[in-house]
């Protein structure tokens, strides 16, 4: 070098700001590549350094002051410089400086290659050859040393020639070598295009669409639920009728049946449209249209209705009404689909509204900002839309119609089958069980009943039976339900020395049924018959007064109870008939049943009777039951508008308080029953429907749960919501508790995801607005050159890791263990979001105050410097803030599913702790491991160099999570104290005034009667 002076950059640019002295030419050395470099004019070279700054364009003289460039060192020298004011279009990104190259050393330094490697020919053949007194040594020359230099440089051109290519020649070789270009990989343009779904920001937004399908699909298999229902009822019609025409009878199809036409009802026959008897008596099975177990007698006149099933007899019919006009019309009408949203579908909508609206308003202000404090668009546009996604919970049905899936095997091991997923959550809030009587509270069977009146001397019970008996074919299958008592309780053996002679069946005129036998012995003979008590004593000799008295007393009595009654006569040698006694029975409640109904009513749901069998009988049933004694026949119901099939207006205020009062309905049609789920829906009760036939359909479909019993028809079915494959209400009570644990966990669920939306949304937007990181004080030498940016925020694809890990592991909340509800469960939005807005809350404040702690722990009097952790830099304050925000998210979850108790109250599943450890320890690793990078151009960088960082997080994390969980307990009991929001009130049914006033009138009606 030569004897000018030799300086540093940074000598010469402190040497010019201290002293203002100016050099008209020097040289300077290149501390990088050890080059001269030769320059001029240093005051406007300095001059130009100093109006702009190598990594963010502002004035030098404007950054002098502040207190992280008065602590810098600055790093460049003169041929930076120069560099910079030649190459100005080097500079990519306006926060990194641009690394010099070898290539821009050799340009800045004026050199060229010009000595063709000469010198490395000459390296190589000393290597081979060795030094000039070592080849002197082997005996080789001087000039062979040389001449073997040349011969490489021949070599070099030995395969050129000089005379040029003809075209042929260039054109195979052009073949052979390909284009004078350097190769170029031109992506099609439909790749690019397809590319820009595949980033962060799209994947989230795919995400969501496919959450969003699955949630299409459900609906809509639910929604066809209504058409499946209608399909039912349609395909139980009979589609022939035996018809009268042109004088003719012809079996036709019955869609083509007018009102007018007459057809014939016989036995075994359906009844092909509301119909009117003309003439005689048939036994007409209506158990699919109103659950009476017996078959229904009807005479001239009376109405048979499409559906039904003739049993006995033969008449000639006249058809009053076809088609939407019959019985079954009516009911099809019931069940159309009214498209109402469930309860829990209309709370997730109202928790969606909120926050979303909270969202898009914080993530548009959000925007504004940093597009004003001049980040790119891109950029901006990019990180509040991908926050926006990731604080939206577009998870939160997906979620929920998982845990409502996995819950309903928990049903079907249970013997209850679930057809619409949110009537589990429904269920969980029944407060009003409206059941029907037949089949479900009974047994659906008449049993034989001790009571058994006798009006002869030395009979007894089993004597009767076998009189009853020998007025039946015993030696054939019982003809009717009758039969079938009789057959199946006698002795057999009794009637073996018996010998049937002579029968006469039922007929619609005798309405008795009459058995002539001989004994095989002694060759008496004896008649019998059996039949309606009423026919039975008409029997009698006007002489046996007191005994016909006596049997009508027994049959009001039997008949106050609810007890059907079979009168027995027997005639012997003499042509007298005598009554023997009468056979009582009855279709008993299920053994279980009153045990049932008492734990239903343990639980805070309310029990009611509603049938189409006699008021009698429902009414002794109900008193059997311990269910009450207010039993009312569908004469005090609405009905519907016969053109409109409306229902009437000022339903719930003209009717709410009797369908409080009453205990239960009897004769009643399908209308009654579906009028009086909606009634008590309009009084804001959940209300839950049983039922098994034709005529329950249309309040199955109405009821917000609608259960279906074991045994039922195909139009019950598909118009219930839930199935029952057992028998009885025992396995609806079960079903009760396991859904208010599945409301325990959704509840648990959606809190936590409130919770997490807030924590996540107001910590970044916070973060933004009050946390600048170029305020605080940096560290003198900066990670890779970064400086730290003006704002807080973290790469988009730290925010997507946050969410999908969160997300995902929160399926395992569908098998967590959870605490039933003692009373029926319903929900409290405002509750549910002020003990969301706790957890969130100190989850955020947690979190917004690690991230001070970190940015200023190069502040020497700060809190982190005087724990001796100072010096953090920025890329390791990203992770550690991503390993925070990760494990509280995680931890607020187990604090989240306890409710208003402690999160060691409440035992945790082990699916559910082992989904958490597994999130936990995904998010730890990731911190740990995080390679060093700058996503969306943020530092970022492992905690692998900094585990006492890591283990400061985690213990910090640990010590407000105990803060969080005794905050949230206090604020609950608060709540419960101050009864905020009617926190205290349960779905329990709670009885109006008026209501009240009602029962006791109707108690002090009955004791006036007598009852």
């Amino acid at each position: 070098m030569s004897d000018e002076k030799s300086l540093t950059s940074e000598q010469m640019i402190e040497s010019d700001i201290e002293g203002g002295q100016k050099a008209k030419d020097f040289t300077t050395v290149d501390e990088d590549q050890g080059h001269d470099v030769h320059t001029t004019a240093l005051p406007h070279i300095v001059r130009t350094k100093m109006n702009c700054s190598d990594i963010t364009g502002m004035s030098t003289n404007a950054l002098l002051g502040h207190p992280r460039l008065v602590r810098r060192k600055i790093r460049s020298d003169v041929s930076d410089m120069v560099l910079e004011r030649k190459l100005p279009a080097l500079r990519k990104h306006p926060h990194r400086r641009r690394q010099p190259s070898s290539s821009d050393v050799i340009t800045k330094s004026g050199q060229a290659p010009n000595l063709r490697y000469e010198d490395l020919k000459l390296a190589n053949t000393v290597a081979s050859y060795g030094t000039r007194s070592e080849r002197q040594a082997s005996g080789i020359s001087d000039k062979h040393f040389v001449d073997k230099i040349e011969e490489q440089q021949e070599e070099e051109f030995k395969d050129f020639q000089y005379d040029g290519l003809t075209s042929d020649q260039a054109a195979k070789l052009l073949e052979k070598y390909g284009k004078n270009e350097l190769p170029e990989h031109v992506e099609p343009k439909w790749l690019l295009f397809l590319r820009q779904f595949c980033a962060p920001m799209p994947i989230m937004i795919w995400i969501a669409i496919v959450i969003e399908f699955i949630n299409a699909f459900i609906s809509f298999y639910e929604t066809t639920k209504a058409g499946n229902a209608i399909a039912a009822l349609k395909s139980s019609i009979k589609p022939t009728a035996t018809c009268k025409r042109d004088g003719e009878w012809n079996v036709i199809n019955a869609t083509l049946l007018v009102p007018g036409d007459t057809v014939l009802l016989g036995s075994g026959s359906a009844v092909p449209a509301d119909c009117r008897v003309n003439h005689s008596e048939i036994d007409v099975d209506q158990a699919a249209l109103t659950g009476e177990s017996l078959p229904v007698t009807f005479y001239k006149g009376d109405s048979c209705k499409m559906g039904s099933t003739v049993v006995r007899g033969e008449v000639e019919a006249t058809v009053e009404f076809t088609g939407s006009e019959t019985f079954f019309g009516k009911t099809a009408s019931l069940l159309q689909d009214h498209h109402e949203r469930s309860h829990l579908q209309i709370m997730l909508m109202t928790i969606m509204r909120v926050l979303v609206g909270l969202s898009i308003s914080l993530c548009v202000v959000n925007l504004i900002y940093l597009l004003v404090k001049g980040v790119d668009v891109r950029e901006a546009l990019s990180f509040t839309i991908v926050l926006l996604v990731a604080s939206i919970p577009l998870a939160i049905e997906i979620v929920t119609t998982t845990t409502l899936a996995i819950g309903s095997k928990q049903l079907v091991m249970h013997g209850a089958i679930v057809a619409k997923l949110s009537a589990i959550e429904d269920l969980a809030g029944m407060s009003i069980l409206c059941s029907d009587k037949t089949g479900t509270l009974t047994l659906n069977k008449m049993v034989l009943q001790d009571d058994t009146p006798i009006y002869c001397e030395g009979e007894t019970q089993e004597s009767i039976l076998v009189f009853a008996a020998m007025a039946a074919k015993w030696k054939e299958p019982p003809r009717d339900a009758l039969d079938l008592l009789t057959l199946g309780a006698v002795n057999m053996t009794l009637l073996e020395p018996w010998k049937q002679i002579e029968y006469l069946p039922f007929d619609p005129q005798l309405k008795r049924t009459e058995g002539t036998v001989k004994h095989i012995e002694t060759g008496e003979t004896i008649s019998t018959s059996k039949g309606a008590p009423h026919i039975i004593l008409g029997l009698l000799e006007p002489s046996d007064l007191e005994i016909v008295e006596a049997v009508e007393r027994d049959v009001a009595r039997l008949g106050d109870n609810g007890i059907r009654s079979l009168a027995v006569a027997r005639r012997k040698s003499d042509g007298m008939w005598k009554m023997v006694g009468l056979l009582t029975f009855l279709d008993p409640p299920r053994p279980d049943t009153k045990k049932t109904i008492k734990e239903a009513n343990h639980y805070g749901v309310k029990v009611k009777m509603i049938t189409g069998d006699h008021l009698l009988i429902a009414r002794n049933t109900a008193i059997q039951l311990e269910m009450g004694d207010k039993i009312f026949t569908a004469e005090r119901l609405p009905v519907l508008d016969p053109e409109t099939k409306a229902k009437p207006k000022n339903l719930s205020a003209n009717y709410g308080d009797l369908c409080l009062a009453a205990d239960g309905f009897a004769q009643v049609y399908p209308e009654h029953k579906f009028l009086i789920v909606e009634c008590l829906r309009e009084m804001h009760y959940v209300v839950g429907m049983t039922g098994d036939g034709v005529n329950d359909a249309p309040a199955l479909k109405r009821a917000d749960v609608g259960i279906a019993v074991a045994g039922c028809t195909d139009a019950a079915r598909a118009a219930a919501d839930i199935v029952l494959t057992e028998e009885g209400l025992g396995t609806i009570i079960h079903g009760i508790m396991i859904a208010r644990e599945i409301f325990q966990r959704i509840s648990n669920f959606i809190t936590y995801r409130i919770a997490a939306t807030l924590q996540l949304l107001m910590f970044f937007f916070i973060a933004i607005f009050a946390f600048h990181p170029n305020d605080y004080i940096a560290p003198e030498e900066l990670d890779n050159n970064y400086d730290w940016p003006e704002f807080f925020h973290v790469p988009v694809l730290m925010l997507m890791l946050i969410t999908l890990l969160n997300d995902g592991t929160l399926i395992t909340i569908a098998y967590d263990y959870a605490k039933p509800s003692p009373t029926p469960n319903r929900w409290n939005l405002p509750v549910l979001f002020v003990g969301s807005s706790v957890l969130a809350v100190v989850s955020c404040s947690s979190s917004l105050l690690l991230l001070h702690l970190l940015l200023d722990s190069w502040n020497t009097k700060g809190l982190l410097h005087n724990l001796g952790m100072e010096g953090v830099q920025y890329g390791q304050i990203i992770t550690a803030i991503y390993l925070k925000v990760s494990v509280s998210d995680f931890l607020t979850l187990f604090s989240a599913r306890t409710g208003g108790h402690f999160f060691w109250q409440i035992k945790t599943a082990p699916i559910l702790l082992a989904g958490g450890i597994v999130a936990l320890a995904t998010s730890s690793l990731l911190s740990i491991f995080w390679p060093k990078s700058e996503p969306d151009h943020i530092l970022v960088s492992g905690l692998q160099d900094d585990l006492g960082l890591f283990a400061f997080v985690w213990i910090y994390c640990v010590i407000f999570w105990f803060l969080q969980d005794l905050l949230k307990v206090l604020v609950y009991k608060w709540m419960y104290h101050v009864n905020f929001n009617d926190i205290t009130t349960t779905g329990v049914v709670v009885l109006p005034e008026s209501a009240k006033l009602l029962i006791s009138q109707l108690d002090t009606a009955l004791a006036e009667a007598g009852h």
